[in-house]
């Protein structure tokens, strides 16, 4: 078996809806595994609905679009027995590896989809569960809440003014980080064991462990850590600066950097014995940033850029999402998808790599699906309902 069909017989079955599962599936995907959305009826995911009707049609509007490629899409009310029955037909019949949601657990037994049922149905199912807080806490969340409730926001932003969400739902992305990595893992202790397991994650904890150094050195040390802008409390100088277009970011993380970078024309005036230990530029840090500041705003981006790195210093230009767009790193690696429909393309959002599946397919998923784009072909075609029980569940409300 070539690497890009590794995963290729992995079924997923994702009740999802919003962003953190949506993203961790969406990973699946890239790895080459099979991932079939399941939505209620009528109007599904309501992150369907969210940014413009690019496509000028009801359910496909641009938020929706990015991280939902590749995937298919059926409608099922779980509400009614007869759903729940359906659903346990799907797991037996495509032989499905993993179920995952992220309702609200105290849904789970009404819907009928809890762990323990489904492990009766398939006893070696991996099982993820998504939640805001984890499974024995039922209050919903979204991501810039547990942004502020695990300490993020309070260390975002500048020192004196308000804490800051960090402008990207980190909270979520990584939560679905966390699924597609605990996925990976179950599926080889169940290739190891032949068990299934239970997997839990909850946002809280998820955005918690980004606080990788900050929450330990306050719990372990009583460092007080909170928002500093663009500086670092144990680095100096490290900041953002001005230029004559623009920003560059220049970052000194030792004291060799910082003796290249004092013997470049402009800076010699900051090379002073108590500024030659990292210890000692922290504490003069704000006056050596404001100096810094007035050398360089006299230059272009990309003049200091280059006096900058040709020193062996780290910098780098603050880039618009449309300059980031058109860097060759970014255009050589993106995935796009086509609609059949309305012959648009669209880009994805990016892996963190590229999988051996990608490569087999040329960087190009199938377009995000419509919802319930795939009833036919599931209900029908592989758990062999006949079209006319397939529109007597339409007319119930059922799929």
């Amino acid at each position: 078996m070539d690497r890009h069909e590794i995963y290729r017989d992995i079924t997923v079955l994702s009740l999802e809806q919003a962003l953190a599962l949506p993203y961790g599936t969406y990973r699946l995907v890239q790895e080459g595994m099979r991932v079939i959305r399941i939505e209620p009826p009528r109007n599904g995911d309501p992150n369907r609905y969210v940014g413009d009707e690019v496509l000028g049609e009801r359910g496909m509007n641009c938020y929706f679009l990015p991280i939902n490629a590749g995937k298919e899409a059926i409608t099922l009310n779980l509400k009614e027995e007869d759903g729940k029955s359906i659903l346990y037909d799907l797991i037996r019949t495509l032989q499905v590896d993993i179920f995952a949601s992220n309702q609200i657990p105290r849904s789970y037994a009404r819907l009928g989809i809890g762990y323990e049922t489904l492990r009766g149905v398939k006893d070696d199912i991996i099982w993820v569960g998504v939640t805001g807080y984890g499974p024995d806490i039922f209050e919903p969340a979204y991501d810039p809440i547990i942004q502020a409730e695990c300490g993020l926001t309070e260390v975002n932003g500048e020192r004196e003014r308000s804490p800051m969400n960090i402008g990207v739902p980190v909270v979520d992305l990584g939560a679905g980080e966390h699924v597609y990595g605990q996925i990976m893992k179950a599926l080889l202790e169940r290739k190891l064991t032949g068990e299934g397991k239970r997997i839990d994650i909850s946002l809280f904890e998820s955005g918690l462990s980004w606080l990788g150094t900050h929450l330990p050195l306050s719990m372990s040390f009583g460092v007080e850590i909170s928002r500093r802008g663009n500086t670092h409390q144990f680095f100096a100088p490290v900041c953002l600066y001005e230029t004559k277009d623009g920003w560059v970011y220049i970052a000194i993380g030792t004291d060799r950097q910082w003796e290249s970078m004092v013997h470049l024309p402009g800076y010699e005036h900051l090379d002073k014995e108590d500024y030659r230990t990292n210890l000692g530029r922290s504490a003069d840090s704000e006056y050596i940033i404001q100096e810094i500041q007035r050398v360089v705003r006299e230059k272009t981006s990309e003049e200091l850029v280059g006096q900058m790195r040709s020193a062996g210093i780290i910098a780098g230009k603050t880039r618009t999402l449309r300059e980031v767009s058109e860097d060759p790193l970014v255009q050589d690696k993106k995935l796009t998808s086509r609609d059949m429909k309305t012959d648009s393309e669209i880009v994805l959002g990016s892996p963190p790599l590229i999988t051996p599946y990608l490569e087999s397919v040329g960087r190009r998923l199938s377009f995000p699906p419509r919802l319930g784009e795939h009833n036919e072909a599931i209900y029908g075609g592989e758990l062999g309902m006949s079209r006319k029980r397939i529109a007597g569940l339409r007319e119930k409300g059922m799929v």
